[in-house]
């Protein structure tokens, strides 16, 4: 009798998740799913996950620039743009998952692409107000905005990042600033000057969220250290009902919520406050979150000195 072929189960969506737990609302409901068939398109095409990032980079800078006009019209096309870069943005991580190639590269290309989209976003919104005659001190207002909004970028995606480490969902994405470094020196600007200048925007990155968490960053190297680089189930899940109450809170850092934030002010024509909302409200729960989880990994940090034979579990 000839073989039974068994068919093979279709990829599910959740497949593509880095956990559940760490997706926001409108991620998982909107976002997620448009990505997750826009994946499987691509995968069909055999497009690269960086391409896909590419293009969400594209059409976010595009987006920044429709929203220099004065022209609601415009306005609502560079939102729909805008719109479409975050869910591109979903889909290259999906479309990593989906066919195993995540790879360092492509997370640094990914957030080259999402910082160029956010430069082109405050560069626009800002000119639009110097040519409506605005005063100078604008572009300080811009500054300050632009650097909160990569303070609080860089601090939220290194805490999902490190919950997903230690409670065992994505242990290869957490990256040190001194191992990148020791990468960055390896290479050569003559002969690898564009793996070079993206290693080095990243190991620049990574060490902004290192310095925003110094705590976590000793619990890391500790971990690794003492205990040979396993979590032990004890500190599983001491972690994950330590942290897993504040995601929510990280949630209100992310993308999502500067987009619907700037899409209101723009229908309403006063996108300058936008500014204001990263300095002063963003910026709060900025402080209010480092300092909680601070103090939750010096405790977490105790724990581990003390708990150096406790078997793995």
């Amino acid at each position: 009798m000839p073989a039974q072929i068994v068919p093979t189960a279709a990829p599910k969506i959740e497949s593509t998740f880095k956990a559940r737990e760490v997706e926001g609302f409108l991620d998982l409901h909107f976002y997620r799913p448009i990505g997750f068939r826009l994946a499987q398109v691509f995968a069909r095409l055999r497009f690269k996950p960086s391409g896909v990032s590419v293009l969400a980079g594209i059409c976010g800078v595009i987006a920044g620039h429709l929203y220099f006009y004065r022209v609601p019209s415009i306005n609502i096309a560079g939102m729909v743009l805008h719109a479409c870069s975050n869910t591109l943005d979903n889909a290259d991580g999906q479309l990593a998952r989906l066919r195993n190639q995540e790879s360092r590269q492509g997370r640094i290309i990914d957030s080259v692409a999402d910082h160029l989209a956010f430069l082109s976003i405050y560069l626009n919104l800002t000119l639009r107000y110097v040519f409506q005659g605005a005063s100078p001190a604008i572009w300080f207002l811009a500054l300050g905005a632009g650097i909160s909004h990569a303070l609080q970028g860089a601090a939220a995606d290194y805490y999902r990042s490190t919950y997903l480490y230690f409670t065992g969902s994505a242990r290869t994405e957490l990256h040190s600033s001194s191992d990148l470094h020791l990468d960055y020196r390896k290479l050569s600007w003559k002969q690898n000057s564009w793996d070079k200048l993206l290693l080095a925007l990243y190991s620049n990155f990574t060490f902004q969220q290192e310095v925003l968490a110094p705590h976590l960053k000793k619990l890391r190297e500790n971990v690794d250290a003492a205990l040979n680089g396993q979590i032990p189930g004890w500190l599983h899940q001491r972690y994950r009902d330590s942290v897993g109450e504040t995601l929510r809170w990280w949630q209100l850092l992310m993308t999502n919520t500067r987009m619907l934030v700037l899409f209101v002010l723009l229908f309403v024509g006063q996108p300058v406050y936008y500014f204001w909302f990263e300095l002063i409200p963003l910026n709060m729960v900025l402080i209010c979150l480092i300092v909680r989880q601070e103090k939750m990994a010096r405790s977490l940090l105790c724990h581990v000195e003390r708990s150096r034979d406790i078997p793995m579990s």
